[in-house]
C-alpha cells in the first residue's frame, strides 16, 4: 500500500509539474515516458518477478528487525540467559547429533537417508524454539536488518558511537551463543557415549568411521566450502520463512483458523481464537526451524543427484560428531593431530556459518531499506576506538568506560586567560 501511494504521489507531482513549469512540452514528454514505463511493467514478468522479490526482501526484513532484537544481550543479565539458552540449545543439538550417528548406521538410500536427516533436524529445531532456546547460527539471518536499521540515522558522532556499541552487544551476544552451543554439545555428546558404553552398550562408530570424521572435519579441508553452502541455506531459511507469513497474511489464515466452522466445533470458540492468534504470531519461527531442517538434510542429496559432492557443516553438528569420535578412539586420540585439526574446524564452520548468513541478511536489509552513503570509515575508526579502549566488552558484559573527553579549561590556573 504505501508503494503505491507512492507511485500515486510521484504521479500528481509530475502532473503538477506540467501545469506549473515554464517548460511544459519537457515536463509532459516525462510523464507520458513514466506512464508508458509503468504500462509496460505492468505486463512484464522480470518487473513482476522483481517487485514481488522487492516486497518479500522488505517483509522478511521487517519481521527479522523485530525478531532480532531479542538476540541481543545489552546487559548482564541478558548475556547470562542467552548463555543459558544456548546451553539448552546445544543439549537439545548432542540429542540429535546421536540421532544423526544412528539414521547413517541404518544404510538408508541418498534421499529417504536426507529426509530422515531433514526431519531430525526440523525436530530438534522445533523443540528448541518451543522451549525458548537458542541455536548461535540461527541469529545473523534475525540480528542483521536490526543493525542495518541503525544504520539511517548516523549523522553525528553520538550517533556512530551508538551504533559502535550495538555492534559490540551484537558482536558478543554472537561469541556467547556459539560458546554455549559448542561447549554443551562437545561435553554432552561424549559423556553421553561414554556413559553408554560404560552400561555395556556397542560404539555408536567403529575406529574407521572416526578417523573419517575428525578427516572430513579438517579446517583446511572441504570444511571452508561446505561451511559457505551451509550459511547460505540458513539466510535461505529465513527467506521462506518472510515467504511463508507473507502468505499466511495475505489469505489472513489466523482469522480463519480463530472462525471457521470447523475450527470453532472442534477446538470451541474461545480456543480457536487462540490458536488463530498463535499461528499468527508464531507461523515464521515454524516455517523457519522446518525449512532449515529440511534444507540441510535434503540439499546434499538432492545436488548430489546431479553430480556435485555437497554436504553440509553446522557448526553444532560438527562438534557433536568430533566428540563422539574422539570418545570412540580413546585417549590416544589427544595427541593424534587430526584432532586438533579438527577442532579448528569446528572454528572455521561456526565463523563461516554465522558469517556468511550475516553477511547475506545485511545486504538484504540495506536493500530492502534504502540504507545508502554510510561513511565507512568514520564506523571503521569508531570501532577501532573502542576495540582499543574496552577489548574485553566485545566478547564479556564489562563495564564500557566512556570515551575520553578534555577538560575544560580552569580560568583561575595560573598560565591561563579567562
Amino acid at each position: 500500500q504505501l508503494r503505491q501511494l507512492r507511485q500515486r504521489i510521484i504521479r500528481v507531482k509530475a502532473l503538477l509539474l506540467c501545469l506549473e513549469t515554464d517548460e511544459p512540452a519537457q515536463a509532459t514528454a516525462q510523464l507520458l515516458s513514466h506512464l508508458v514505463r509503468v504500462q509496460l511493467d505492468s505486463r512484464s514478468v522480470g518487473a513482476l518477478v522483481r517487485s514481488s522479490t522487492e516486497l518479500l526482501a522488505a517483509r522478511v526484513t521487517e519481521r527479522n528487525a523485530e525478531t532480532g532484537e531479542h538476540y541481543i544481550a545489552r546487559d548482564r543479565r541478558e548475556y547470562l540467559h542467552m548463555l543459558g539458552a544456548a546451553a539448552g540449545g546445544g543439549a537439545v543439538m548432542a540429542l540429535t547429533t546421536l540421532s544423526k550417528l544412528v539414521i547413517v548406521g541404518l544404510g538408508l538410500s541418498a534421499f529417504w537417508g536426507g529426509v530422515a536427516a531433514g526431519l531430525n533436524y526440523a525436530i530438534s529445531f522445533v523443540i528448541i524454539m518451543l522451549l525458548h532456546w537458542t541455536v548461535a547460527t540461527k541469529q545473523p539471518a534475525m540480528t542483521a536488518p536490526t543493525l542495518a536499521a541503525r544504520l539511517k540515522a548516523l549523522d553525528t558522532p553520538a550517533a556512530h558511537e551508538a551504533f559502535v556499541t550495538e555492534v559490540v552487544h551484537l558482536l558478543r551476544t554472537q561469541f556467547v551463543a556459539i560458546v554455549g552451543n559448542v561447549v554443551v554439545v562437545l561435553a554432552l555428546s561424549f559423556a553421553l557415549v561414554a556413559a553408554i558404553g560404560a552400561l555395556g552398550g556397542g560404539p555408536w562408530i567403529d575406529d574407521a568411521h572416526a578417523h573419517h570424521i575428525l578427516d572430513e572435519h579438517h579446517m583446511l579441508g572441504r570444511t571452508i566450502p561446505f561451511a559457505i553452502v551451509t550459511g547460505g541455506l540458513l539466510f535461505a531459511s529465513s527467506l521462506i520463512a518472510g515467504w511463508v507469513e507473507n502468505w499466511f497474511v495475505l489469505h489472513r489464515l489466523d482469522s480463519v483458523i480463530a472462525h471457521h466452522p470447523r475450527s470453532t466445533r472442534l477446538l470451541g470458540r474461545e480456543r480457536a481464537r487462540r490458536w488463530g492468534r498463535y499461528w499468527g504470531s508464531h507461523i515464521s519461527g515454524w516455517a523457519a526451524n522446518v525449512s532449515l531442517g529440511l534444507l540441510l538434510g535434503l540439499v546434499p542429496p538432492i545436488v548430489g543427484f546431479f553430480g556435485l559432492p555437497v554436504e553440509v557443516r553446522h557448526v553444532t553438528l560438527v562438534s557433536g560428531q568430533i566428540a563422539v569420535a574422539a570418545q570412540q578412539l580413546g585417549p590416544a586420540v589427544w595427541q593424534d593431530p587430526a584432532l586438533w585439526w579438527a577442532a579448528g574446524g569446528i572454528a572455521v564452520t561456526g565463523l563461516l556459518d554465522v558469517g556468511v548468513s550475516f553477511y547475506l541478511a545485511f545486504r538484504l536489509a540495506l536493500t530492502a531499506q534504502n540504507v545508502a552513503g554510510v561513511d565507512r570509515r568514520r564506523i571503521y575508526q569508531a570501532m577501532g576506538r573502542r576495540l582499543w579502549r574496552d577489548p574485553w566488552s566485545f566478547v564479556l558484559p564489562v563495564r564500557e568506560r566512556p570515551p575520553a573527553t578534555q577538560a575544560p579549561a580552569d580560568p583561575h590556573k595560573p598560565g591561563q586567560t579567562g
